[in-house]
C-alpha cells in the first residue's frame, strides 16, 4: 500500500506496512488537511480514529510514518523535535508505526498552515 501526499512545495510517497491503522488510513484517501509542525515534524488530522497498536512507538527513525491515534493525526517525523533527547525525532506520545517516506528530508518545505492532498499511489 502506497499513499502519495501533495502539497504546493512538494510530493512524496508513503509505504506503508498492512496493519489495522495503515489500512484504515489507505481506505480514507482521499482526503485534504491542513499541515502543523512541531519541531522536525510535520503532522496533519485524517478522517481516521484508531487505538493503539502492540508495536507503537515514541522515539522512532526519521522519516518514520506514524499515526498519532491522540490527535486522529499523521505524523511525519523528519528530525528532532522539542522533546528529542538524541538525535532522533522523540514523538509526543507512542504512535502507530504505519511505514516510511524515504525523502522525508523534504518534509522541511512544508509550512504550518500548507494545504496538503493525501490520495492513493498508482
Amino acid at each position: 500500500m502506497r499513499l502519495q501526499l501533495k502539497t504546493s512545495a512538494v510530493e512524496l510517497t508513503l509505504d506503508l506496512r498492512d496493519t489495522p491503522t495503515a489500512r484504515a488510513v489507505f481506505d480514507a484517501a482521499p482526503f485534504e488537511a491542513r499541515a502543523q509542525t512541531w519541531g522536525d515534524e510535520v503532522y496533519f488530522e485524517t478522517p481516521v480514529s484508531a487505538k493503539l497498536e502492540a508495536d507503537a512507538k515514541q522515539v522512532v527513525d526519521p522519516g518514520t510514518v506514524c499515526f498519532w491515534t491522540q490527535g486522529d493525526a499523521l505524523a511525519l517525523p523528519f528530525g528532532r523535535t522539542p522533546i528529542s533527547t538524541d538525535a532522533r525525532p522523540k514523538l509526543a506520545n507512542p504512535c502507530n508505526v504505519l511505514g516510511t517516506l524515504k525523502d522525508f528530508a523534504l518534509l522541511g518545505k512544508i509550512k504550518s498552515g500548507d494545504k496538503i492532498k493525501v490520495e492513493r499511489a498508482s
